[in-house]
């Protein structure tokens, strides 16, 4: 197994690996943007605009602008040159469309929860998600344009989490940033795996 599948050299035997991977959090808080992003083809969007029947229903504080909403999923896909491929599950951010996120983490080795400063608590129902289904999973705070910065650490104790959650700050529209997230997470969700194979191996009668 290659311990960083972003390097440049093959996977060992020319073979190609894929992995899935969640991109979660509240509503308006850059999901698809994030996708679109990165994605090497055109990327899926069930995208709908706002109506009247969400008032009083989603939240669009901090977000007033956004006039659009996933309501099913974002799909995109991205290769490496060491023959990794990820393919990118974007998952609805509202409350009422929560019941599809059993459907989409099916198969996914970890994921991606976006968070955005000026509405934190928004990542709290993804982030129990994923602790309660022992999904691997990293923070990536979106940097938008006149939201307060925070440090990573001040972040962690805002989320209540453990040392070990790799937390990323990032802007969802570069490219390069976007990589830098995923980069972290795969990173995380190997290390995760081998401290489970060591764990296994030292309880082994």
């Amino acid at each position: 197994m290659v311990l960083n599948p972003f390097d440049d050299g093959p996977v060992d035997g020319g073979m190609q690996s894929t992995a899935k991977i969640l991109v979660a959090g509240g509503f308006g808080v850059g999901k698809t943007t994030l996708v679109g992003s990165i994605s090497e083809i055109r990327p899926l969007r069930t995208e709908e605009p706002l109506s009247d029947r969400s008032v009083g229903v989603d939240d669009t504080h901090g977000v007033r602008a956004k006039s659009t909403t996933t309501v099913a999923m974002d799909f995109g896909r991205i290769s490496f040159p060491s023959k990794l491929v990820l393919y990118l599950f974007g998952t609805p951010g509202q409350e009422r469309f929560w019941f599809m996120w059993d459907d989409l983490a099916i198969g996914a080795v970890g994921a991606v929860v976006m968070a955005d400063t000026r509405r934190v608590a928004d990542c709290f129902a993804s982030i129990d998600y994923f602790e309660r289904n022992g999904t691997p999973f990293i923070i990536a705070v979106n940097c938008f344009d006149g939201a307060p910065r925070f440090e990573p650490h001040d972040i962690r104790i805002a989320l209540t989490l453990g040392p070990e959650v790799p937390i990323v700050l990032c802007d969802a529209r570069e490219r390069d940033s976007v990589k830098n997230v995923l980069v972290s997470l795969v990173r995380y969700v190997m290390s995760t795996r081998n401290r489970s194979r060591a764990t296994s191996a030292l309880n082994y009668p």
